[in-house]
């Protein structure tokens, strides 16, 4: 016969045994169940990508929708790219990113020197001046020129789906609706050429340059206009040419740089002003609240708007 205190500790004994075995046995579910858990949310995890510029941003946005998560470097419409300076977060938020996408051209040349630093993963990497074609000394303002985001958008396209196969069709769909979202523009850029074909403009510096070329316009003062990219002094004699340019009213539009409006540029829309010449602001960081299709119409229609008034005037 077993004595009443033995009996109690065998019981207990045996309890603790049997509590041991139920804790683990749920430590093994639980494990198993979050396991799962995790590895249905790192499958169904948004795609970090990362856009040196907002306007590249938004296209990866309207690409991916919910499936991208999306971090873009210059978004300040109302700072000069050009004094930009990279920061720890902006290293740390490529560190994770699956895809990159910048311009190139020397545009942002710290994002070689950031890419070069950081140790990403398996990371595609996209530059849209190796997409058309462009190099340092080209004008780098690439988004202006009509070509360029169809084809930003068919490489982005190409490395979601490699990225995350299983929203192919997505992908697919999603590029369907922004290419034909892009023919609106097409259409303003053609009725813009018939209309105003060989019409004399001028510029502050050349950010509009490719899409003045696609409008056929006849862009005046262009040594002037790369000095101011470069901040480097324009030379005296083409200050003097842009000055007649704009008192003669041998222009129909001076074109400037809204987020880099330095003495000298001042000083010709002050003139420009005098000389009753329209001024059409450009940027070079898309507004916030507007797609890059929105931006680019906007800019055009202002640009109408003022070469009829100047024809009228």
């Amino acid at each position: 016969m077993i004595a009443p205190n033995a009996l109690r500790h065998l019981v207990a004994r045996h309890l603790t045994r049997a509590a041991a075995r139920l804790a683990l046995t749920l430590a093994a579910t639980l494990a198993a169940v979050f396991g799962f858990a995790h590895a249905a949310l790192a499958a169904d995890a948004a795609i970090p990508v990362v856009a040196a510029e907002n306007f590249y941003g938004d296209v990866v946005r309207q690409l991916g929708g919910a499936r991208v998560d999306v971090t873009s470097i210059l978004s300040n419409p109302d700072q000069d790219p050009h004094l930009f300076e990279a920061s720890p977060k902006t290293a740390r938020a490529l560190q994770r990113a699956r895809i990159v996408v910048y311009n190139g051209a020397d545009y942002d040349p710290w994002m070689t020197k950031l890419l070069g630093a950081t140790q990403g993963g398996e990371r595609t990497i996209i530059v849209a001046a190796n997409l058309v074609g462009k190099k340092p000394g080209d004008n780098p303002h690439l988004w202006y020129e009509p070509h360029t985001m169809p084809a930003v958008a068919r490489a982005v396209s190409a490395a979601l789906v490699a990225a995350d196969p299983a929203h192919k069709s997505v992908y697919d769909a999603n590029l369907a609706a922004f290419l034909a979202s892009l023919k609106p523009i097409e259409a303003k850029v053609a009725a813009l050429r018939t209309r105003y074909h060989g019409v004399p403009v001028t510029a502050t510096e050349p950010v509009f340059g490719y899409m003045s070329d696609a409008l056929g316009l006849d862009m005046r003062n262009l040594r002037f206009q790369l000095a101011t990219m470069n901040d480097t002094e324009a030379s005296a004699s083409d200050i003097a040419a842009f000055e007649r340019d704009l008192r003669e009213r041998r222009v129909h539009v001076l074109i400037y740089n809204s987020q880099a409006t330095e003495a000298l540029t001042r000083r010709m829309l002050a003139l420009a002003k005098d000389s009753k010449v329209p001024s059409v602001s450009v940027t070079e960081t898309q507004p916030a609240g507007v797609t890059f299709q929105q931006w680019m119409l906007v800019q055009l229609d202002a640009l109408d708007h003022a070469l009829a008034a100047s024809a009228n005037h």
